[in-house]
């Protein structure tokens, strides 16, 4: 252990390349475990979210021409059968799902009640689809600052052992196994802070949607 980490100060005396590609190059596998983990949970951040932001331009969009055809159709048993059967828009699969019930019931009793606990099982099954990864984000926000903190701290141990071999204190000791252990650290911010925006806006979003499908069922029941 003493040898390599020996081997490795010599190394850093060497060069003072500091690029990203020779910092990782240079780290040892357990800080470079760390940044292929952060970095790999970047990419598949920024792959929800740009997923999420295409999602909520095209639902937002198809409700508003399926509330608009709605309220100007005759009656709600015409716009269901004249509805097309390929249609993918959370409102018009609650709306769907909601008038199959409504055209198989053959009592009206208690009709009311039972839409309005259909609307909420079918709201929450269509919200529970459009918040799938939300999790992953928050996840991500809250863990990557320690995990590349993690990084750091191993990163700089081992500078100090190289130090404590060498028995040299200079700056280009010191330096690049520094550089190399905030390395970690900047990629955990990079990873944390767009994961943490993204599920910010998205919960919102997903409040917003989520109180148009409510404010839909409802008036869906008093036409009924």
């Amino acid at each position: 252990m003493e040898a390599e980490i020996s081997s490795q100060a010599v190394g850093l005396t060497s060069s003072a390349d500091f690029s990203i590609l020779t910092l990782f190059v240079r780290a040892d596998i357990i800080v470079k475990s760390v940044i292929v983990i952060l970095i790999a949970a970047s990419i598949f951040s920024w792959a929800i979210i740009i997923e999420k932001i295409r999602l909520f331009n095209k639902i937002n969009k198809s409700s508003e021409e399926f509330e608009e055809k709605f309220w100007k159709s005759k009656s709600a048993e015409t716009f269901y059968n004249n509805l097309p059967s390929n249609i993918n828009d959370p409102m018009a699969s609650v709306f769907k799902s909601t008038m199959q019930v409504v055209m198989k019931s053959r009592s009206k009793s208690n009709l009311s009640d039972r839409l309005t606990s259909i609307l909420e099982v079918n709201i929450e099954k269509q919200m529970n689809i459009i918040d799938k990864n939300y999790t992953f984000l928050a996840t991500v926000g809250s863990t990557a600052p320690f995990i590349g903190l993690f990084g750091t701290v191993w990163g700089i141990m081992n500078s100090f052992q190289s130090i404590a071999i060498s028995r040299n204190t200079s700056l280009a000791i010191v330096a690049p196994g520094i550089a190399e252990a905030l390395f970690a650290t900047a990629l955990g911010l990079l990873a944390a802070i767009p994961a943490v925006v993204a599920f910010n806006k998205f919960s919102s979003d997903s409040r917003k949607y989520s109180q148009k499908l409510e404010n839909f069922s409802k008036r869906f029941i008093s036409i009924i």
